[in-house]
């Protein structure tokens, strides 16, 4: 493995050598070697019409778990051009969840087609977890698990093991139920090997369940799986019916998700199904909207400059400080913004009141503005020899930053109570803000003691 590591392109290009000579032996003894990843990063180079080849040189059930690696321009590629033979058995095998997610991500497939390539069993179990509502754990969970009888002994339940593991999503844990399907336990793979052959499930399962309600919002079922750190969460309904579980690689895919849409909001970008897609055209229609909406708000700012233009024809010098106090204020303000949403976001008995948010975000404000404050005083007492001037930029600055590490806070909360996404509402306002805090705290102070410069 480490010599595949160190001569990473001579093998790939020895398994394009083999595509290209229509060598089915020696591709399959040099691609399935490699990890599913790596098998994606070699489909993926391969020359359209080379591609077409992997259905000749692979079987469904082993395509399947290279798939699963694939971005979705690569699946579609897939579903478009590869023999319907081929694609029904590769459905087919297919976990569930990962099928749907495919349906569900494609917008240049129409869901009807893979729909009738699958058995019915297939079918019924797909149109089921798309019949769920949109990022919720129904619509993200697999029906592919093991579970057995509350009676049943553990020989019993190692021998289904052997029978059923294969087309099972993860076996580490075995759920078990009563007669009526309900959820009644969970087993570890572990206890399970160590328990006697004759003794019965319910005796030996852990009856500290935590599941799942098949509604619950997909971020709240990946903070689930997180907090109690597990492999697999089930999924009940109302009446603690089980009816699938979710995985932690789904999970890790969901929270690599919402941290994109989350940089995306900050940034005020509109959120996008295929980024990677989108041309020069989409990328500005998705970004100038805030763009436009910023600029009348940064007239603001003009136009309070423009109010104590006799103030900075009197000192002109004060004109080199304002990019100081406005980058200043935007940048402490989108620091407390960052604290004020994640403390939105967190679960009730680890969230802040907004007063305590408040009141600590202020303290670390002064305590900044006042090293900030001291560094600009110095700065502008040796090299500018103007004691007045480094005192009205220091103590302007101390007193921008305290209230801007106010402002970076109450906005996030405010924009959450009128039901508007925090992140989108305040990321940009939160900075033309403090802009215009800036420089009224600046001017004000300037204008106060303008006679003594």
């Amino acid at each position: 493995m480490e010599k595949l590591k160190l001569n990473k392109n001579q093998y790939y290009d020895a398994i394009y050598r083999a595509a290209k000579k229509n060598d089915r032996k020696s591709f399959r003894k040099l691609f399935l070697r490699l990890h599913d990843r790596d098998q994606h990063e070699v489909f993926h180079l391969l020359y359209p019409e080379k591609k077409q080849m992997i259905a000749n040189f692979l079987t469904p059930e082993e395509f399947s778990d290279l798939f699963e690696w694939m971005t979705i321009e690569d699946q579609e590629y897939v579903v478009n051009y590869f023999p319907k033979a081929f694609l029904a058995k590769l459905f087919n095998t297919m976990p569930t969840d990962d099928v749907v997610k495919f349906l569900k991500q494609s917008a240049n497939i129409a869901q009807s087609y893979p729909l009738g390539l699958m058995n019915e069993k297939k079918r019924v179990r797909v149109e089921e977890l798309l019949s769920y509502q949109l990022e919720t754990a129904g619509s993200i969970m697999t029906k592919e698990f093991v579970s057995v009888n509350q009676n049943q002994t553990a020989s019993e339940v190692i021998a289904f093991l052997r029978q059923v593991g294969n087309h099972a999503e993860t076996v580490y844990y075995i759920y078990v139920l009563d007669n009526q399907a309900d959820l009644v336990g969970v087993l570890s793979l572990r206890d399970l090997i160590l328990s006697p052959e004759e003794e019965i499930m319910q005796n030996t399962m852990s009856r500290q369940i935590v599941s799942v309600p098949v509604d619950m919002d997909q971020e709240e079922v990946a903070r689930v799986i997180q907090d109690y750190d597990l492999l697999a969460a089930p999924v009940v309904e109302d009446d603690n019916t089980m009816i699938g579980i979710v995985t932690v690689d789904d999970v890790m895919d969901i929270l690599e998700n919402e941290v994109t849409e989350d940089f995306r909001d900050i940034a005020a970008i509109r959120r996008s199904n295929k980024p990677k897609e989108e041309g020069a055209l989409q990328k500005a229609k998705a970004r100038t909207p805030w763009i436009v909406i910023l600029i009348f708000l940064g007239m603001l700012n003009g136009g309070l400059i423009s109010s104590f233009e006799e103030t900075l024809e009197s000192v002109v010098l004060l004109a080199a400080f304002i990019p100081v106090m406005m980058d200043t204020a935007g940048n402490v303000g989108t620091q407390s913004l960052a604290v004020s949403v994640r403390n939105l976001n967190v679960e009730k008995d680890e969230k802040q009141s907004l007063w305590k948010t408040i009141r600590k975000e202020f303290g670390a404000g002064i305590l900044i503005g006042i090293a900030a404050a001291i560094v600009i005083f110095l700065i502008i007492a040796i090299f500018y020899q103007n004691v007045t001037l480094a005192f009205i930029v220091g103590f302007s600055l101390l007193f921008t930053i305290s209230f801007s590490t106010v402002v970076g806070a109450v906005i996030p909360a405010i924009a959450d109570k009128l039901h508007v996404d925090p992140a989108v509402a305040s990321g940009p306002f939160i900075t033309t803000i403090n802009d215009a805090l800036g420089l009224m705290l600046y001017f004000s102070i300037a204008t106060s003691l303008i006679h003594v410069l």
